[in-house]
This record gives C-alpha cells, sequence and structure tokens, in this order.
C-alpha cells in the first residue's frame, strides 16, 4: 500500500497501475469545505438536503479525475516492455478519452488513437490506454494532451516513430461561451517515420477504416 502526492492510500497491481481505494480525509474535507462556501456565493442553501453531501461528492470527484498526476506514465510502459523484432505499425485506436479543460475545469472527452514503430521493443497493448488515461486525467488542453502521449512512448520506447490523434468534444465549447453542440476538435503529434507523408497517411486510413 503507497500513499500518493493527493494523500490517498493506492495500491499498485501487478502491471504497475496505481487505483486509488480510498480518499484522504483531511484533503477531502478541505475541498469540500471551499465548495460549501461557493454553493453559498451561488445563491444556494448548502444545508438543504439535495446539497448536504455535494460539496463532499464533487470533492472526491475532482480528485478521481485528476488523479493522473498521481501516475507516472512512463512507469506504466516500462513495466510491459519486451524485445521483440517486429517492425511494422503498431496501432490502438479508439481509446476513450475523458479531461477537464484547465480553462473552465468543464469536460471534454473523444477518441485518442495512437500507433509506434517498433525498434527493438514493444509494448504490452493495454500500457497504451493507460497512458492516454495517465495524461488526460489532469487538467489539460487537447494540444498539449496530444503532445504529452506522443512524447512519452517516444522518449520511453525509443520507437521508430510514433502517431497520435485526438479528437474530442469540448463543453466548454458546447454549455457555454459559443454553444456550438456538435462541434469537435481534432489535434495531431508525430515523430519520427510517421513526418513523412506515406507512413502518416497508411495510419490515418488505418484508424478511419471499419473492421467488417
Amino acid at each position: 500500500m503507497n500513499q500518493d502526492n493527493h494523500g490517498h492510500d493506492s495500491e499498485e497491481d501487478l502491471d504497475g497501475y496505481v487505483k486509488i481505494d480510498r480518499y484522504n480525509p483531511t484533503m477531502i474535507s478541505k475541498i469540500a469545505d471551499h465548495y460549501q462556501h461557493i454553493l453559498g456565493q451561488l445563491g444556494e442553501n448548502p444545508q438543504r438536503e439535495g446539497l448536504l453531501k455535494t460539496p463532499e461528492r464533487v470533492a472526491k470527484a475532482l480528485t478521481y479525475l485528476t488523479h493522473g498526476y498521481d501516475l507516472n506514465p512512463a512507469d506504466i510502459l516500462k513495466s510491459a516492455m519486451f524485445q521483440e523484432e517486429y517492425s511494422q505499425m503498431v496501432v490502438v485506436k479508439d481509446i476513450e478519452v475523458y479531461s477537464m479543460c484547465e480553462h473552465h475545469m468543464l469536460p471534454f472527452f473523444g477518441k485518442a488513437h495512437v500507433a509506434y514503430i517498433p525498434n527493438g521493443h514493444i509494448v504490452g497493448l493495454s500500457k497504451i490506454p493507460r497512458v492516454v488515461d495517465a495524461f488526460a486525467r489532469r487538467l489539460q488542453v487537447q494540444e498539449r494532451l496530444t503532445n504529452e502521449i506522443r512524447d512519452c512512448i517516444q522518449s520511453t520506447l525509443n520507437p521508430i516513430g510514433v502517431g497520435v490523434v485526438i479528437e474530442c468534444r469540448h463543453l466548454c465549447m458546447s454549455m457555454r461561451g459559443i454553444q456550438k453542440q456538435n462541434s469537435f476538435t481534432t489535434t495531431s503529434a508525430f515523430t519520427g517515420a510517421f513526418l513523412h507523408d506515406k507512413t502518416r497517411s497508411e495510419f490515418l486510413q488505418l484508424i478511419s477504416s471499419k473492421l467488417s
């Protein structure tokens, strides 16, 4: 049993991923106190039945939604790296993404598509989505999230190249501001072989195709 930077107990399982089991009561209490004050400032009555436990629930939700700060994405990859002479593209697509915009602290969500070309090492396939989660479960902007995933895989695996494409809907654009409910944002980041048109085109074709 370990204690992470958020102060809650966590347990590391066999593949290096940290799962939150219990929340630190002192930290939750401090965050909840702030939210109780915010409810009052909004004109609500924090003591009415429906809101009595809301500050605590929000505190726990925020702690979970930002638990990526307590994860080391490189360690996740290193926990399942294997020597393998495979030099073709490996693609993990349609990875669900849930994150929070750092500007308004509203969610953005969608899918990530990640590919790399091994250079003597491959990684357990489940580790790619775990790396996506580790970076997404923080206050983020989609552009930085895309680059962080790319850079982590490149620096840890040292592959021939990495490609990342993320497509998300941002509630800060749907619920407020410009209020465009059907807009999506697409970002991409590439290294190595993916900087060449042929490799990048193959990747983009693979993530857009559907298995019959």
